[in-house]
């Protein structure tokens, strides 16, 4: 009797990266993958430049589902929603049907979290974390000559920017008092905000959406701060930070807090069962980023063929793709951090020493992007 296959959920970036790691050592194993869109591979990050590129659809993919599946080896279950998971007989139930894993991964993902908004068009909120969200928006974004972004993080950033390349006005409303708050140090940030109000980027600091209400006739939406001002906008997104899909996991018992709880072989509280991705909570923390995903792949990959592997992350480095004032941060770094900065013409240097003074973190922009990697190595091999 064949063994049960490894069945994965969901078809993102983490799906399809342990796929590709697993099909480089082992062309036999059964894969099943289940995914309630249409299972295409394309590169996420994209989605926050396409509109000044004015990228369809069809031009972010790159692989359409069906040739994924033929060139991994899988069997694909696009469009197919699962219902439940039964740890105990381990299967999974889709589509009225039941299907036995000897290995289940969970790579369902994050949503963007929607803030409780009052007002008679609160429910026109769009989000852009995928790429059926963007098929769906597409149209009516770039028929807007207005648009409100809901949080100035790295997403809202980076979308504000793209945004207003492509010719539209942009306002980004942030609850926190400077962008990138949990990102960049402060004088980082300044120097970005005065970027983005130099490209006429209007910013709404220590602010926060509380309406969205429509006129009957106006085709504009006037949105309400709680500091008490109004923006009359076509279009309200929001990128205001990603919650972990995890609901499947919770109502199969298995342990969730702030996404699916795993040790450093990536493995739940189930037998059977590990987590990758957004979804995935590692020593507390659900990080959103692709190396830590590429890392955990090659541990997962080995897991699943019975190998001992452990999960070490190592210093990360994320590149804030704002092409007015590039930005790279690498490493770690908190409010008691002390930093030693220099600043030039050509952009910033400035390293995080801890309270042992030792170096956990760096920030480099503009010009001086090319010292990332060279204080990357300084913090790694300490």
């Amino acid at each position: 009797m064949m063994p049960a296959p490894i069945i994965i959920i969901g078809s993102g970036f983490a799906a399809y990266q342990l796929v590709k790691t697993l099909r480089r050592t082992d062309s036999q194993l059964s894969i099943q993958v289940f995914t309630s869109d249409e299972g295409n591979e394309y590169n996420k990050p994209d989605l926050s430049h396409a509109f000044s590129k004015q990228q369809s659809v069809e031009a972010l993919i790159q692989l359409p589902a069906a040739e994924f599946a033929k060139r991994y080896q899988l069997e694909l279950f696009a469009n197919t929603k699962v219902e439940s998971v039964d740890t105990i007989t381990q299967t999974i139930a889709a589509n009225g049907q039941l299907y036995p894993y000897s290995k289940l991964v969970f790579a369902t993902g994050a949503n963007t979290f929607v803030p409780e908004i009052k007002g008679n068009n609160a429910t026109s909120i769009i989000t852009l974390n995928s790429l059926v969200e963007y098929r769906q928006a597409q149209a009516s974004i770039n028929a807007s000559s207005s648009v409100l972004i809901m949080g100035g993080g790295l997403i809202g950033v980076e979308l504000a920017m793209d945004l207003r390349a492509n010719g539209k006005e942009v306002i980004i409303v942030e609850p926190n008092s400077r962008l990138l708050a949990n990102v960049a140090p402060d004088f980082v940030a300044l120097r970005l905000e005065q970027q983005l109000h130099e490209a006429g980027i209007t910013l709404a600091l220590y602010d926060s959406v509380m309406s969205l209400n429509t006129t009957e006739g106006e085709a504009t939406t006037t949105v309400t701060s709680k500091q008490g001002k109004t923006f009359k906008v076509d279009t309200v997104i929001s990128a205001a930070g990603l919650r972990a899909n995890s609901l499947l996991a919770t109502q199969a018992g298995i342990a969730v807090n702030r996404g699916i709880v795993v040790n450093k072989q990536l493995a739940t509280s189930a037998k059977n069962v590990y987590a990758i991705g957004d979804c995935a909570e590692i020593d507390g923390k659900v990080t959103a980023y692709l190396q830590p995903i590429i890392l955990s792949a090659n541990v997962l990959a080995k897991q699943l063929r019975d190998q001992p592997a452990q999960l070490a992350l190592t210093p990360m480095m994320v590149k804030v793709k704002t092409p007015a004032y590039p930005i790279q941060v690498g490493g770690s770094f908190d409010a008691d951090s002390t930093w030693k900065v220099g600043f030039e013409k050509q952009g910033l240097v400035a390293e995080a020493y801890n309270a042992q003074h030792q170096m956990t973190g760096f920030v480099v922009t503009d010009q001086q992007l090319n010292q990332a990697f060279p204080l990357l190595r300084k913090i790694s091999g300490q």
